[in-house]
């Protein structure tokens, strides 16, 4: 089915708000892509690490069809993975049916899982002379050994790589039982994923080898030939160390109202299993506003439906246990798993006197929505809480801004200078910092891509993603995936698309993503539409940028070139106030308004702050009015949204779905 060319694109919708939908903006042509350099050092997880576990059987001797034995295409293959690898990312190589002609324990690790060897590793595999039987089941046993303990805090990606061309040949241990063990063990940060390269296989092999992909919680990838071979080695080896990076204190949310675990500003680390809830509680005075972001990691690719996800409620502790704010987000696609974020938020009400206003314990749950054929592993999540200061008592601030102007244009001008080639970070923490202008990043199949944007009080963030047009192969004709982009604010709220178009269906010629925002005002909050009332307060604005699975069943090249035009519009205001003047030399006037964009902000580069984390989005709706009672309304997509507005108004809740 894939991912819907219209519809919300997984953006929550907020009760009682009609979201505009805007027409696709027209795809130029693309500069054709570079290879993004290998992922810096400085990336490379701790305590996890790939290790390939590679056939090297009798059949592995066959011709391949190109006139060069399979094994031979193997070696060139390997060789073209480590090649892509970052450096030091700990990698290994296991070999299986390479030391004997039958045995059913026939297997070695030829490179241990250590900082990544090329060389080594490519000797290992020169070395290799086909010849024994197919263990993949044990190998699959041993290749979990090969993988480093991880050390207490680490949250490094554990992944086993496995290539063959044939189905297992001992029959003991099942290949996909043994799949399913590795599987559940280790909860979600110390989850194993095992990904599949089928290299020439059918039948019962290729069922065999989706088997182990799919209850070891990873992708299968079939390689006809030589070339599909390279490329799905490196798709797989590259997702795998360019996982999410997590940063945040361990935290275990209660599984019921009354067991919540205590938080205070700062970044958690969590899990949450399929149909599960987790509850957290918060202390709030009365005057703050307050944002928890909650960001899930599942598996890139594993299988997933259109409607499984995250729920997120932000509920008052009164005699009425009033729900402030209610969001979620889902796939809203079948393809396959992707990072999903959202928040909650407490705003005080203009007038004051409303359940939400009072200071108190607060409580924010987190469930999670799984079809039972879906993956069922389960999910880290990442949760974020920040508190915003009120605004001087002396203070007013500026109206709010509620229209894009020439930036909401079809025809609006972005940079059109040469492209600088960058890689985007793996999430929130290593988000990679841009300012105006064109740059040029790539995407694996499954992948998702994060950068961030300073935007200042008064200005907006206007931006557009081309996909390239790319090369497909032959028989994939009316296959395709989807090309989306996501915009949040600092405190990881969903900015709604407004007028533009965020996500495409893509097949392989040039497409186009746009997003934006309405110009930054603190006045904001009291609106009601979903791309206004986010944008409430300066700072990093983070942009995601993702391709769908399915892309790898017709993309002839590793990974697709995209270009992004980023441009901030306005002159920036020194704070929030009415009549506040530009800032000089980027620094706020300090007059203890409200605060500049370099308030409360995370280090350069994703460092965060070890306290009290930025502070900017997460609001789910107009003025705080706020009753007991509230029955969800929930709005399918953009086109009934304004249907659902009428039957919402006056229901008593902010940012229903």
């Amino acid at each position: 089915m894939g991912r819907p060319l219209h519809g919300p694109g997984r953006r929550s919708v907020y009760a009682g708000v009609a979201a505009v939908l805007g027409a696709a903006l027209a795809a130029g042509p693309l500069p054709a892509a570079t290879a993004a350099p290998a992922a810096p050092a400085e990336r490379a997880p701790t305590g996890g690490g790939l290790v390939m576990v590679l056939d090297s059987s009798g059949s592995m001797a066959d011709d391949d069809g190109s006139g060069a034995t399979r094994i031979e295409s193997a070696r060139e293959a390997v060789g073209t993975v480590v090649d892509a690898l970052p450096d030091r990312y700990p990698t290994g190589l296991r070999v299986y049916g390479a030391d004997r002609t039958s045995g059913c324990t026939d297997t070695r690790l030829a490179v241990p899982v250590e900082e990544l060897d090329r060389g080594a590793i490519k000797d290992a595999v020169a070395d290799v002379k086909p010849k024994g039987d197919t263990p993949i089941g044990y190998a699959l046993q041993q290749a979990a050994r090969d993988l480093p303990e991880r050390p207490p805090g680490a949250l490094g990606h554990r992944s086993i790589l496995l290539v063959s061309d044939g189905e297992d040949s001992c029959g003991t241990p099942d290949p996909c039982e043994v799949a399913e063990q590795l599987g559940e063990t280790g909860g979600a940060f110390g989850a194993l994923r095992i990904d599949t390269v089928g290299f020439q296989v059918g039948g019962k092999a290729r069922d065999e080898l989706k088997c182990i992909a799919e209850k070891g919680h990873g992708a299968y990838y079939d390689a006809p030939d030589a070339d599909a071979l390279a490329r799905q080695l490196q798709r797989a080896a590259r997702l795998s160390a360019d996982g999410y990076r997590f940063r945040g204190d361990p935290v275990e949310g209660g599984l019921a109202r009354r067991g919540a675990a205590d938080i205070a500003p700062g970044q958690y680390l969590d899990s949450i299993g399929a149909g599960e809830t987790k509850w957290y509680a918060a202390g709030l005075d009365a005057v703050s506003a307050a944002d928890f972001g909650v960001t899930a990691v599942p598996q890139p690719g594993v299988p997933v439906a259109y409607g499984d996800g995250i729920e997120l409620e932000l509920h008052a502790t009164d005699d009425y246990d009033t729900r402030c704010d209610a969001q979620r987000d889902r796939f809203e696609q079948d393809e396959g798993a992707q990072p999903l974020t959202n928040a909650v938020s407490r705003i005080p009400s203009a007038g004051g006197g409303e359940p939400c206003d009072a200071a108190g314990r607060y409580l924010l749950s987190v469930h999670r929505t799984s079809d039972t054929a879906s993956d069922q592993a389960r999910w880290p999540l990442e949760l974020t809480f920040g508190q915003e200061e009120p605004l001087a008592a002396d203070v007013t601030p500026a109206q709010s801004e509620t229209d894009y102007g020439p930036a909401g244009d079809e025809g609006a001008e972005l940079p059109t200078a040469e492209p600088e080639d960058i890689t985007g970070g793996t999430g929130f923490n290593d988000a990679k910092a841009l300012g105006p202008g064109v740059w040029r990043d790539e995407l694996l199949p499954a992948q998702m891509r994060f950068y961030k944007v300073d935007v200042g009080w008064g200005q907006q963030l206007r931006y557009r993603v081309e996909f390239a047009n790319e090369p497909t192969l032959d028989g994939a004709a009316g296959v395709s995936s989807f090309a989306d982009t996501d915009l949040y604010t600092p405190g990881r709220a969903l900015v709604g698309d407004g007028p533009f178009s965020s996500t495409q269906r893509y097949y392989g010629e040039p497409v186009a993503s746009d997003l934006g925002t309405v110009p930054v005002s603190w006045t904001n909050r009291y609106e009601t539409a979903t791309e206004v009332v986010p944008v409430r307060r300066g700072g990093e604005y983070y942009l995601s940028v993702s391709l769908g699975p399915d892309a790898a069943r017709f993309a002839e090249n590793t990974a697709i070139g995209v270009v992004l035009r980023v441009d901030v519009l306005g002159e920036e205001k020194s704070g929030p106030r009415h009549g506040a003047p530009a800032v000089a030399d980027g620094k706020g006037d300090g007059d203890g308004d409200g605060g500049g964009k370099d308030d409360a902000r995370a280090g350069a580069d994703g460092e965060s702050s070890d306290s009290v984390l930025p502070l900017a989005g997460g609001i789910a709706g107009g003025v705080l009015v706020v009753g007991a009672g509230v029955a969800f309304v929930t709005v399918r997509n953009r086109k009934r949204a304004a249907a659902a507005s009428a039957a919402a108004a006056g229901n008593g809740m902010r940012g229903g779905w």
